[in-house]
């Protein structure tokens, strides 16, 4: 995987292809479990860039968000995971081809941040949970100002996506796996934070907020948008194009 010029920025630059163990994968696993078990549908994939790097951020419910994200965008993203993970036979090879990136236990803020910043100057999307953790109600509460870091440092966009029901499918304290419509919508990318300076990354970062929680108030793709909660943040609805 080469690197890029220092003349090139990462935004242009071309996008890895996947690997054929990511396409396998994508195709023979996530494919039925998304399209079959779980009825997804996507809207806004004509909004997401092709080529290029690119920050992917969404909110978090569940620990299926991840293959799923990666399925739905059209293109593979690369996540951080824990480096113990990659010392599991099978389990190890399958995660780095499908993008993922170790991070060691104890790793301070700054190391994780290089090691993103390392996969978006190689033309990756790579993908951020800008909760940082599982959220109980699948919403965007206390948004982390990573993401925008990550866009500023590399001068690459934002590109907002919601992923809708899957903290009911398999969100925090579950018991089991629920059977119900897991949708992802993809807003309108954002430019990168004009500097690094709190303010500029604070701006982004509300902006991804408001962009998401608009998203999920529209509700399941087909089904009538649903009132947003009191005193949340919203946006107007971003255009998509018809669920695929």
């Amino acid at each position: 995987m080469r690197r890029r010029k220092r003349s090139e920025p990462p935004a242009l630059i071309r996008t890895p292809k996947p690997s054929l163990v990511y396409r396998l994968i994508s195709y023979l696993l996530v494919f039925p479990v998304y399209r079959l078990l779980f009825r997804g549908r996507t809207a806004g994939n004509a909004q997401v860039p092709q080529d290029g790097a690119l920050v992917v951020v969404a909110n978090h419910g569940s620990h299926l968000d991840p293959p799923l994200l990666g399925h739905a965008l059209g293109r593979p993203v690369a996540f951080m995971a824990k480096a113990e993970l990659f010392k599991v036979p099978i389990l190890g090879p399958i995660i780095r081809a499908c993008g993922a990136y170790p991070v060691s236990r104890g790793a301070s803020d700054r190391e994780a941040i290089r090691t993103a910043t390392d996969r978006l100057e190689e033309g990756w999307a790579t993908g951020v949970f800008i909760d940082g953790t599982r959220q109980e109600n699948g919403r965007v509460n206390r948004p982390l100002p990573g993401a925008a870091l990550l866009a500023a440092r590399a001068g690459v966009p934002l590109l907002p996506v919601a992923i809708l029901n899957s903290h009911r499918a398999l969100g925090p304290g579950s018991k089991g796996l629920r059977l119900v419509p897991v949708h992802i919508r993809i807003g309108t990318p954002i430019p990168p934070p004009a500097s690094r300076r709190r303010p500029d990354l604070e701006a982004a970062t509300a902006a991804c907020q408001a962009q998401i929680n608009a998203l999920l108030d529209q509700g399941l793709i087909g089904r009538q948008a649903l009132p947003p909660p009191p005193g949340s943040a919203a946006l107007p609805p971003s255009a998509s194009d018809p669920g695929r």
